[in-house]
């Protein structure tokens, strides 16, 4: 994919992209293979397929940029000293990866000075290849992405994602009843795919309630370069802290933000 790249494609994306492919061959050949599955302190399940992932976007990045800063999903957090940090999950959908259903990415962006500058989200078994950097546009497969401009609500297609604390505040899944009554479909793509769906224009609007930075960080730059306001359920711009999302075109998610702002966790 990276012969499409524009040319003032950066030093970062072009590594980030690098990366993602090394993980891409790691996690097919994994793929409906015997996994060796541990389960983590959160209870949620790592396979050498994740670590191996890591560990090959980890050097391919540190390789190229040795005085930038590193999150990882498995390995950790290191050179916090560094106005640069890489957010790598290298296998989000392990649970889904584990029961050999197809939802699963690699997830790739870069942090400087505290803002999000650039993403790569691989959606490996759908050939699907996302990438972005701040102010240079949103693409997949080489294509421009762009959000749509349908902005009511009843002909609008809204996606949900994970939704267990959002389900336990009355008030607030009062509202997401709400807006569930009102939207023309209602589905639940999950994952990275409906992020992509959203900055391609083919659905208008995501809403998640427990998410970790590592899952949205890359997806993030991706649905706000392709047009689309990416913020969490109380209308704040992604971080460190993160932990909801309310995506959408931006006439969309001003009206969806009304009915959620302040409401949720």
């Amino acid at each position: 994919m990276t012969a499409s790249l524009p040319a003032d494609a950066s030093p970062e994306l072009r590594a980030a992209l690098d990366a993602a492919a090394l993980a891409a061959a790691i996690a097919r050949r994994y793929f409906r293979g015997n996994l060796d599955v541990r389960t983590k302190a959160d209870r949620t399940p790592v396979t050498q397929a994740d670590v191996e992932c890591e560990q090959a976007i980890r050097r391919a990045i540190l390789d190229a940029f040795p005085a930038h800063g590193f999150y990882g999903e498995e390995t950790g957090r290191s050179g916090d000293g560094s106005e640069h940090l890489w957010l790598v999950d290298p296998i989000d959908g392990t649970k889904g990866f584990v029961r050999q259903y197809p939802f699963f990415s690699t997830q790739i962006a870069l942090m400087r000075r505290g803002a999000l500058v650039l993403g790569v989200s691989s959606g490996t078994m759908f050939d699907e290849l996302a990438w972005a950097e701040r102010g240079k546009g949103a693409w997949l497969n080489g294509e421009r992405l762009r959000v749509s401009d349908i902005d009511e609500l009843d002909r609008a297609a809204v996606s949900t994602g994970n939704l267990k604390s959002l389900a336990l505040t009355t008030e607030g899944w009062s509202r997401l009843g709400g807006i569930v009554a009102r939207a023309d479909r209602i589905r639940g793509y999950g994952d990275f795919y409906h992020y992509h769906l959203l900055a391609a224009g083919k659905i208008e609007a995501v809403i998640e309630s427990d998410v970790n930075i590592l899952d949205i960080a890359a997806l993030s730059v991706i649905v706000t370069e392709a047009g689309g306001v990416f913020t969490d359920l109380n209308g704040q711009p992604p971080g460190l802290a993160t932990r909801s999302v309310l995506a959408a075109n931006p006439a969309l998610h001003a009206k969806l933000l009304t009915e959620l702002r302040n409401r949720v966790a």
